[in-house]
């Protein structure tokens, strides 16, 4: 079976990653060649790294190689099973973008979002066969991170569900289906919690440090808000937000102020190599 991911993001460049290790034909498309390029050779640093600590088998790094290509069309699309987008996180550009895809794929072909928050049933009134659209969530980085959130639109069919199914399970991934809501689960949870962070340290409460190590002891989790915000994209929250409020009317979504002004400044986390914490350099799909 063969999969056409657009996007060469982080988002993009992993979730590729993964289909390729899986033994998928997998193709890579980005409006800007230079990004898939630039994929290419940054998923080749990662895996001769895991070669060189003896996590991944040269023979194994040879066949993921094998199964990954850069495309260098939208049109390349055509023969592939399964089309999976991981653009920005703008509902405009992903209905313009699967407008584009409908009018030169099959009928049989499905559609996925790697979407954190949008409406699939919005992103399907763009194709005409809007039972065949689907969101798959991936987790940052792609290729370690075991959940994958199945997001089912009001008219996605139970046929393009098991599918996707069949697709998680041959990644390796535990999936777990999600009706269509604002942030669907995990981020429902996490970019709230992530916010409050955000505004303790606008207040002056604690240091970056400090928050970040009060919930990492005290909550237990492995990584604190702050630098999973970094992780993640201060872009990407601000966005994340900004769709949990719009969608719900609530004002405990309303985004920190300091949120927006991070992300006004470019600072945007590893990607920008500053963030709430400063990075040397961008440690990408680990």
């Amino acid at each position: 079976m063969s999969v056409f991911v657009i996007g060469a993001g982080t988002m993009g460049s992993g979730i590729a990653q993964c289909f390729a290790a899986a033994g998928f034909t997998t193709y890579l498309y980005d409006l800007n060649p230079l990004a898939v390029e630039r994929s290419f050779a940054n998923i080749d640093k990662i895996l001769s790294r895991q070669v060189e600590k003896g996590r991944l088998s040269a023979d194994a790094k040879r066949a993921l190689q094998n199964n990954l290509h850069q495309a260098t069309a939208i049109e390349e699309a055509v023969p592939c099973e399964l089309v999976l987008e991981a653009v920005v996180e703008k509902a405009a550009v992903k209905k313009e973008l699967f407008r584009q895809l409908d009018l030169v794929c099959s009928t049989q072909t499905i559609f996925a979002s790697n979407t954190s928050s949008l409406s699939i049933t919005e992103l399907a009134a763009a194709v005409q066969c809007p039972q065949r659209m689907i969101g798959m969530h991936f987790f940052n980085p792609a290729p370690l991170m075991k959940l994958v959130e199945i997001v089912k639109g009001s008219q996605t069919s139970e046929a393009t569900i098991q599918v996707i199914r069949g697709f998680c399970a041959k990644l390796e991934k535990q999936a777990v289906l999600v009706e269509e809501a604002p942030g669907f689960v995990v981020n429902r949870i996490l970019i709230p919690m992530i916010n409050e962070a955000i505004g303790i340290l606008a207040e002056g409460i604690a240091s970056a440090a400090d928050i970040d190590t009060a919930m990492q002891l005290g909550a237990n989790h492995p990584m604190g808000p702050l630098a999973l915000a970094d992780l993640i994209g201060l872009d990407v929250v601000l966005d994340i937000m900004e769709v949990l409020q719009r969608e719900t009317g609530d004002s405990k979504y309303r985004p920190q102020p300091y949120l927006r002004k991070m992300v006004r400044a470019g600072k945007l986390g590893r990607k920008s190599k500053a963030g709430f914490f400063l990075y040397e350099q961008q440690e990408q799909g680990r």
